[in-house]
């Protein structure tokens, strides 16, 4: 079996992912949301030449050949366009096998904890606490994640003395039994963070995200050695390199991959086991409503250091709309792992009739 072809299908925030065999096995994926149109162009003129005719099966092979291929144009988008191919293989063996990606890697589809994840900064702290108390009493939410600080605020809050009013106010609307949890979005110098942090604390949070720059990652491991607050971060790296010094230094307590941002599920994959060799627990990052939720679902699944929660937004995006059917859906504060082959789920037909194609794909013999 060899890649015949690589499908693009690309609208709005989106590039959906189709891998097609010379056998006639398929399957789906995603490149990573946000300015997926640049990503797609990368993957049909640096990646898709050096997977057509490769066999589908060695996805660790083929990430490492990817890597070696881009040296010359390094970065972020490499990555963000390999996440694509990736994923559809994973969804292609699954189909192949009759089989889950989730039980491909060992694991046993189940609803799985989520937490519900604010992205609002322009929201004031009564709004918010309203919102994520109905959130709690119509889905069973028994977590919440909500923004403080400026996004790279060089210590700046949104506005001032919202982040010292939010965090009480939400921890008296939800309650006690209410697991919270804080992203701040590279805001923070070190000694800012740590005062934040022992305020979070104060008020029993548990997980603080990406404190300082995400960059400064000697900055994190020091707020990660004075707080009691599991310090979380890793969304943003692609790089093993990074990875290994975030691990191996312990700069962070929980590592956040972003399955669509690092390059795909197998090189997720060795993060988390990196990360459960050192201690480590693991919750991908999955900030969307799109197929990295789905991903994110099957990898929480099947991980032995899996965190205790999926990341599952709360906030409406339209553009993820009719995207894939079954849609998941929060049930007592849980997301249910699909259990179909593959990832599970099927690409809805009418949402890529007006999305721009593009194809890349061996010559006919």
């Amino acid at each position: 079996m060899k890649i015949q072809s690589i499908e693009t299908f690309t609208k709005s925030h989106l590039c959906l992912l189709r891998v097609r065999t010379d056998s006639g096995a398929e399957g789906w994926g995603q490149l990573a949301p946000y300015n997926a149109d640049i990503s797609a162009t990368v993957l049909h003129r640096q990646i898709a030449p050096f997977a057509l005719g490769a066999d589908p099966s060695k996805m660790e092979d083929l990430s490492d050949k990817f890597m070696d291929e881009t040296h010359k144009f390094p970065g972020s988008y490499a990555c963000r366009a390999m996440a694509g191919l990736d994923t559809a293989l994973w969804d292609l063996w699954g189909k192949v096998e009759g089989s889950s990606v989730c039980e491909l890697l060992g694991g046993k589809p189940r609803p799985f904890p989520v937490y519900g994840s604010s992205m609002r900064r322009d929201i004031t702290p009564e709004d918010e606490a309203e919102r994520l108390v109905k959130l709690r009493d119509k889905f069973g939410y028994q977590a919440f994640k909500i923004r403080i600080g400026r996004q790279c605020g060089h210590d700046r809050d949104e506005w001032p003395g919202r982040t010292e009013a939010l965090v009480p106010r939400i921890r008296q609307a939800v309650g006690d039994e209410v697991a919270l949890l804080v992203d701040a979005n590279s805001c923070y110098s070190p000694i800012k963070a740590i005062e934040v942090g022992r305020m979070l604390e104060s008020y029993g949070y548990c997980h603080f995200e990406e404190p300082c720059p995400y960059w400064e990652i000697e900055w994190t491991a020091e707020v990660t050695a004075a707080l009691d607050i599991p310090i979380t971060g890793g969304e943003q790296d692609f790089y093993f390199p990074a990875w290994r010094q975030i691990i191996e230094t312990h700069a962070v307590d929980i590592v956040q991959p972003d399955i669509c941002y690092i390059g795909g599920l197998t090189r997720a994959l060795k993060v988390a086991d990196l990360a459960a060799q050192n201690g480590l627990a693991c919750v991908p990052h999955s900030a969307n409503l799109s197929l990295v939720t789905i991903f994110s679902l099957h990898m929480l699944g099947a991980i032995p250091n899996a965190g205790n929660y999926l990341e599952y937004s709360i906030e409406p995006t339209p553009w993820t709309d009719g995207l894939f059917s079954p849609t998941l859906k929060i049930i007592d504060g849980k997301a249910a792992i699909p259990d179909g082959p593959g990832w599970g789920v099927k690409v809805n037909p009418n949402w890529l009739k007006d999305a721009k194609y593009q194809i890349s794909q061996l010559p006919n013999d």
